[in-house]
């Protein structure tokens, strides 16, 4: 599986001529390519070319007098393997501003229903145009409302829309859109457990709290989230996200929510030893499902714990078991 993109940098000395002989005639023989002029005008300086391939592959190439960056869904020109690899807020600002716009602009070509949604866009563009990922991860909005259950697209993407453009999670853009994955076939199950993290994320944003994912502790694992108000402790917070129960073994909504808990507990929540709040976000189950969770509160192994639902209409509901160091207004 194809991570999300990421620039290469080729240091040296580059020329129209060598473009053509490295760059554009290895993907033109393997693939079938058109070199021609980006889209918008690169960062000055530079110069650069747009690779197109006959499979929808797509690649930009741009160099100045020190070097060259590669970013592309395509297959990499042998030249270019043993370069070292960048993210996009790794590399100078005008150059990602460029490539960013470009990329956009490839993107709402090719699925307009995403132009609407300008922060989600950018936010998701290294797995929407993802070498293995660019059809399964925009399916996921697109066909499955983002795991949200009798919600259409529109609706799970105004809701993600509104909550990425505060930018709240702008600096961590590249942790956090990964966790969609780049996988060819398309995994619900994991997806959804990834939109999971943003719905908790949201849901702490909301109460007030700022939120720092992927927070490594002296077991080895790394907890979701630190949680950051004022003196409040900063406590971890590690969420995990139950299927319903037309998806697992579990024929029942409460069965569902213990049986996940369990396994998040007698894991990676076991080998930290406490200190822990889990989130259990019951997005994924129908009014019916979520409504026999809410009457019976379930207890779950973990405490403290919040067991909650949300809704594309930013609409949360939950419980919370244990003493929660977090004020949620639960």
């Amino acid at each position: 599986m194809a991570r999300p993109l990421r620039f290469r940098y080729a240091p040296g000395r580059w020329t129209d001529g060598r473009v053509r002989s490295d760059v554009f005639a290895p993907l033109d023989a393997n693939l079938g390519a058109e070199s021609g002029r980006p889209w918008f005008k690169p960062p000055d300086g530079y110069d650069a070319r747009r690779f197109e391939m006959d499979n929808g592959d797509v690649a930009l190439f741009c160099w100045n007098g020190e070097g060259a960056y590669w970013l592309g869904n395509t297959e990499t020109p042998s030249t270019l393997w043993q370069t070292d690899k960048y993210g996009f807020e790794e590399v100078p600002d005008d150059l990602a501003r460029w490539t960013e716009r470009e990329l956009l602009a490839e993107l709402h070509e090719e699925s307009p229903w995403l132009e609407p949604y300008p922060h989600l866009s950018w936010f998701f563009l290294p797995v929407f145009l993802s070498k293995d990922g660019r059809h399964t991860t925009r399916e996921f909005f697109r066909n499955h409302a983002a795991g949200f259950p009798d919600a259409t697209a529109d609706e799970a993407l105004a809701f993600y829309e509104s909550f990425l453009s505060t930018g709240v999670l702008d600096d961590y853009r590249e942790t956090m859109a990964g966790k969609l994955g780049t996988s060819q076939q398309l995994d619900w199950t994991r997806m959804t457990a990834a939109m999971g993290e943003f719905n908790a994320a949201k849901f702490l944003v909301d109460a007030g709290y700022g939120v720092v994912p992927e927070i490594e502790v002296t077991t080895g694992h790394s907890i979701d989230f630190r949680a950051k108000r004022g003196e409040d402790g900063n406590p971890l917070v590690e969420v995990t996200r139950p299927l319903p129960p037309n998806r697992r073994t579990a024929n029942t909504p409460v069965a569902a929510v213990r049986d996940t808990a369990e396994t998040k507990t007698s894991g990676q929540l076991q080998a930290h030893g406490g200190g822990v709040v889990l989130f259990i976000d019951c997005s994924s189950f129908p009014d019916d499902d979520w409504r026999a969770v809410r009457d019976e509160r379930p207890d779950v192994r973990h405490q403290p714990a919040v067991v909650f639902r949300t809704r594309p209409d930013g609409s949360v509901e939950g419980y919370a078991k244990g003493s929660v160091p977090l004020d949620l207004g639960l």
